[in-house]
């Protein structure tokens, strides 16, 4: 009889301890196999050198790795790296390495595909197909890492959950990714310095302030009015902004942390004195910042890049408010690596996009 393999990075390490007692081990062992999976990122059994020959066929024989696999790299000009992981099943998500002056930040995918169709995204056409398990979130960060460390001789300074998917509907692995990318037995980073997005569903924005989370939470927010917000964003007609900001104040309540708005600025769309207005009246809901990001169009899309000039006068009014405000310039544009891009020119992707049309 075969025996059905399971998944040990969905293990936790009290699991891998009773999983060490029903095979006959001592219990240390499953701190060994811990640090392989988490701190060392094994993607194999024979790999775990400490470990008797033994007990590596033993785990072998009732365990897997659910490690993914490099597809496709493309280096920008700007030197942005944007990866395609093969996830099994022909499945591919994109994660993307980011470079500037102040800091090399990894920009991750929590899904493969995307259930909420937002209209000026790329991977909003794309149906959604699965979850990404906390490994294989984890993966995409260990890869991004070395490759800046490798390629650039710098650390990886920040982690932003804005790839493919919506992380709150993946609320588990996305939770517990975090968990092990900031702990002492995986790779350390401090929770301030992972941000993690979400279009704005507001029940779990509720259970993110009860479990008190450390990391950032920024909003994909793109307008402050239910009418242009739900024209280009579904989940407003089930999220709207007074909801959302009730979550919001929930969530500043109970962790103490500031929110940070994303606003996508579209040419003549979002981009007049009187969204800026909206904007400044909406923010007030919580202490936050606001990045206004500049938008790269995709292929048959709706929308076009704002004017440099009417993107600038946005910002400057914002300021005059006291809000604090970062404009995001573009990077990757030319590899589809920028924001609302991933999905976009993919080989694998695209040929998912066409079966789905």
């Amino acid at each position: 009889m075969t025996v059905k393999k399971e998944n040990i990075r969905n293990l936790s390490i009290e699991e891998l301890f009773l999983s060490m007692q029903n095979i006959d081990e001592k219990s240390f062992r499953a701190k060994q196999v811990y640090e392989w999976l988490w701190k060392k990122n094994a993607t194999s059994f024979e790999q775990m050198s400490n470990l008797s020959k033994e007990l590596r066929l033993k785990l072998e024989e009732n365990y897997f790795i659910d490690h993914i696999q490099l597809d496709d790299q493309q280096i920008s000009s700007d030197k942005t790296i944007k990866c395609a992981f093969s996830v099994g099943e022909g499945k591919v998500v994109e994660g993307v390495l980011i470079p500037t002056s102040s800091r090399t930040t990894a920009c991750i995918s929590s899904q493969v595909g995307c259930s909420l169709s937002c209209t000026f995204c790329a991977t909003g056409r794309l149906k959604l197909m699965r979850n990404l398990t906390a490994g294989e979130i984890v993966d995409q960060v260990v890869y991004l890492k070395n490759q800046a460390e490798n390629r650039y001789n710098t650390p990886l300074s920040n982690i932003v959950y804005m790839g493919m998917g919506e992380p709150l509907l993946n609320y588990r692995n996305v939770v517990r990714s975090v968990e092990l990318i900031t702990s002492n037995e995986g790779l350390g980073m401090s929770p301030k310095r992972i941000t993690v997005s979400t279009a704005g569903i507001a029940k779990m924005i509720r259970k993110l302030g009860d479990d008190k989370v450390k990391f950032n939470l920024a909003i994909s927010l793109h307008a402050a009015n239910d009418k242009k917000r739900s024209h280009i964003m579904d989940i407003n007609e089930t999220n709207n902004l007074e909801e959302l900001a009730n979550s919001l104040r929930y969530f500043h309540e109970k962790t103490g942390s500031r929110v940070t708005f994303e606003y996508i600025i579209f040419k003549d769309f979002n981009d007049q004195l009187e969204d800026a207005q909206e904007l400044t009246q909406f923010a007030k809901c919580v202490p936050c910042k606001i990045n206004i990001i500049e938008y790269n169009p995709i292929d048959e899309g709706e929308f076009q890049q704002a004017d440099k000039q009417r993107v600038d006068a946005f910002a400057s009014y914002l300021e005059s408010k006291n809000l604090i405000v970062n404009v995001r310039r573009s990077r990757g544009k030319d590899i589809d690596a920028a924001c609302g891009q991933l999905a976009n020119k993919n080989k694998a992707i695209t040929a998912e996009m066409r079966i789905l049309k």
